[in-house]
């Protein structure tokens, strides 16, 4: 976790935090090759959207699959260069990334721990916002599973369920037990987008 000292409350921003995996690209459990990593339709034109607005989108993704061996660092860092360039093709572009890559069940000792990244921790929130200097109670948390949701809502963020990856899902079977419910659910990145552009108007 970083050190920084929080930034003054002048010099704050919100910020749209964005799952990753079933929110910009497709839900394929885990991507254990470069090939499975499939950007979803209208996602780069939706970030690019928020980029235009000047906000800034942060990713924050689970990625418990090095934890358990199922996937080198390296193909890690190729998915995420692969995102970046498909996104950047679309003059869309992202001003964070934030990865927890630990599971207390690891295979991998190195990522063997119980931490305070791993989402609906809010350890990555935390991180971006001291170093990116953003205002979490003014800012969206966007993802696909309550976990996502538990995040943003921990840190005062307005959450947002995206029906996308297992959000359809999820809203049917895991969502009325749940005491936390999102603020909005939209159809996908785009909706979201458009809904999160007119809140902070």
């Amino acid at each position: 976790m970083s050190g920084e000292s929080v930034p003054s409350v002048q010099s704050v921003q919100p910020a749209v935090f964005l799952d990753r995996d079933g929110t910009i690209n497709e839900q394929m459990g885990y991507i254990n090759h470069i090939s499975r990593f499939i950007l979803l339709p209208g996602v780069a034109t939706a970030i690019r959207t928020l980029n235009e607005q000047n906000i800034p989108v942060v990713v924050v993704t689970n990625q418990s699959g090095l934890a358990r061996g199922y996937f080198p660092p390296a193909l890690l860092d190729a998915v995420h260069a692969q995102m970046e360039r498909e996104l950047a093709a679309q003059d869309a572009h992202i001003d964070g990334l934030y990865i927890c890559p630990h599971h207390p069940e690891a295979k991998e000792e190195q990522f063997r721990k119980v931490c305070t990244c791993r989402k609906p921790q809010t350890g990555l929130l935390e991180q971006a916002a001291a170093e990116l200097e953003l205002d979490l109670t003014r800012s969206f948390m966007v993802g696909d599973r309550w976990s996502d949701l538990k995040c943003g809502n921990r840190v005062g963020a307005t959450s947002v369920l995206v029906l996308t990856g297992y959000g359809r899902g999820d809203l049917e079977y895991i969502g009325p037990e749940q005491e936390i419910q999102p603020d909005k659910i939209a159809e996908d990145l785009s909706e979201a987008v458009d809904w999160i552009i007119e809140q902070l108007q």
